[in-house]
């Protein structure tokens, strides 16, 4: 919960705007302000003071403790301008706090924290476990040190500028063992713990094999990713508040997919009661991995049977790959997601003028893979190749990545061993669309008329249905110096279901500084103005020339009085 203390009119009416904005995620605490922000620092986990920061920091400065965990506080002046992450800006998730209130009140975030500043992912902050020297090594990393990553599990992290060796370490381990004098271990959750359970058995008993099972193996607790069992066990009391306790999901397979997982130890004894052979190793091998603990059970110390096993696997790595439009190459239309991905990406892949578009976004430690055009299947497979080596990738394409980009050839390279993650961009047809009016507000359809990889029948076919379906089509690569006869193909076939005055939108590099647009007619339209950086819209038999603009009626009810208002 996040409380919002305010003292004057100027403060609460900015106070008002976030708690509409976020009505689920906020508390208004009214009274005396002192009062207001020594209760709500107890009770909420980040606040938001619409207060002079002296102020602030006086108020806070008695009930400060641990900043690990004291709440995040954010100030906010009174006129809405600023948006300061004062106290708890990692730990407490301050910085984040106040670019999303930035955001809503259109204030600028004030981030002082020396990774932020710096554009560094602050050790703190990675979603990881951590120990160590926390403070030191990050210092190191701010002031050019030479710092090295002992990987002993892959995991995907973000980009950091590090060095083969050096006098500090980050090292990235499952094992119990304590950091070094210069050194921060981080924890990934690599660890799968498979658990069988007898009905009735006790949460305790669970947790007391579970962890003298990691103990015995010098395995971290904090690696553990997931405690997993057979569907039948989904609801056993005992296994959900064990996974509870921990911290970590419960994860259930069918009995019939885990009797098809091959195990050394299994037993009757569970396939007659579920279904399975074996229940603790098999679910912890269901999604692979390599088993570091066989199958062992509980012991009671009232001599009664065992009422628990578990097994614990090392689950293989998984990397994860990004899939990243960039939009039509304005920097405002860079949505938010895309900029945060390009952020967390380790190895970037792209077209090389496409990376010298966002190449100031990228953090400092960022390997990057480009080449020039021709390349996208190579491309593809460097990013498949990369994730599956357990970093952070993301291949960036121009638009929306789906849309004539590099999606579809990633997608086709990748299997299920690696995760995946879309992020959509604003398209050349949206973009251009929006430069022209609205030619897309009725159905259409996109054609590229580059037939390098798909035969010109099938273009051609493709164009054909989308004039007897009277779809308006934006055409994508509609014509270079080695293609020059598509496009006025493409035209033939759609005046022969269209009227020569059918509205033409011919938009050339959409949203970015040079961009030129002009609406003509089907007849009108001359294809050597047009180039590939260009993109064409054909209106279908509705659409109209508005006040010099491209409208496309979803309806045609109005089509009547909408060319009465064109003539």
């Amino acid at each position: 919960m996040i409380g919002l203390i305010s003292a004057t009119a100027a403060g609460a009416a900015a106070r008002d705007r976030l708690a509409a904005a976020w009505p689920d995620r906020t508390r208004v605490y009214e009274g005396p302000v002192g009062e207001a922000v020594r209760t709500a620092f107890a009770e909420c986990e980040q606040l938001v003071c619409f207060l002079a920061t002296g102020a602030v920091v006086r108020l806070l400065a008695p009930l400060l403790g641990d900043k690990a965990a004291d709440p995040g506080v954010v100030c906010v002046d009174e006129a809405g301008r600023f948006a300061v992450s004062l106290v708890g800006g990692h730990g407490g998730g301050a910085n984040e706090l106040a670019r999303a209130v930035g955001e809503v009140l259109g204030a600028e975030p004030v981030v002082t924290t020396a990774t932020d500043s710096a554009g560094l992912p602050g050790l703190d902050t990675l979603g990881l476990p951590y120990e160590g020297a926390v403070a030191e090594v990050s210092r190191a990393l701010l002031d050019g040190e030479p710092v090295a990553l002992e990987a002993e599990v892959a995991w995907p992290l973000p980009p950091l500028p590090l060095a083969p060796r050096g006098p500090y370490t980050i090292r990235l381990t499952d094992r119990a063992v304590p950091p070094g004098e210069r050194e921060v271990l981080l924890r990934p959750p690599s660890l799968v713990v498979g658990v069988g359970a007898s009905k009735g058995a006790p949460a305790e008993e669970i947790l007391a094999l579970v962890e003298a099972a990691l103990r015995e193996a010098g395995l971290s607790p904090r690696s553990v990713g997931e405690l997993a069992t057979v569907d039948a066990k989904a609801d056993e009391p005992g296994l959900v508040a064990a996974a509870e306790r921990l911290g970590v999901p419960l994860v259930t397979y069918p009995a019939g997919e885990l009797a098809g997982v091959a195990v050394p130890n299994p037993s009757a004894a569970p396939l007659a009661a579920v279904g399975t052979p074996s229940v603790a190793e098999a679910a912890a091998l269901a999604r692979g991995g390599e088993l570091l603990v066989p199958k062992r059970k509980s012991e009671r110390a009232d001599g009664q049977p065992a009422m628990a096993t578990c097994a614990v696997v090392r689950r293989p790595t998984r990397g994860r790959l990004a899939v990243v439009g960039l939009g039509p190459g304005a920097r405002d239309l860079l949505t938010p997601r895309a900029a945060a991905e390009l952020r967390r990406a380790s190895v970037l892949v792209g077209l090389d003028q496409y990376v010298d578009q966002i190449r100031d976004l990228l953090r400092p430690g960022t390997r990057v893979l480009e080449s020039g055009l021709g390349a996208e299947e190579e491309r593809a497979r460097t990013a498949v190749a990369e994730a599956r080596r357990g970093q952070a990738v993301a291949l960036i394409g121009s638009g929306d990545a789906g849309v004539y980009a590099m999606a579809s050839p990633a997608l086709a390279e990748a299997s299920d061993d690696i995760d995946v993650v879309g992020v959509p961009g604003v398209t050349a047809a949206l973009a251009a669309g929006a430069v022209l009016g609205a030619p897309l507000g009725h159905d259409h359809v996109s054609i590229s008329l580059s037939d390098l990889h798909t035969p010109w029948e099938v273009i051609e076919r493709r164009v054909r249905a989308a004039a007897e379906a009277d779809l308006v089509v934006t055409f994508y690569n509609p014509r270079s110096r080695g293609r020059d006869w598509q496009l006025p193909k493409a035209l033939a076939i759609l005046a022969g279901h269209r009227a020569p005055a059918t509205p033409v939108g011919v938009v050339r590099n959409a949203s970015r500084p040079d961009e030129s647009s002009r609406v003509t007619t089907l007849a009108g339209l001359d294809p050597a103005t047009v180039d590939m950086m260009t993109v064409v819209t054909v209106g279908n038999t509705a659409t109209r020339t508005v006040a010099g603009r491209m409208v496309t009626p979803r309806g045609y009810r109005w089509q009547e009085s909408t060319r009465e208002g064109t003539r």
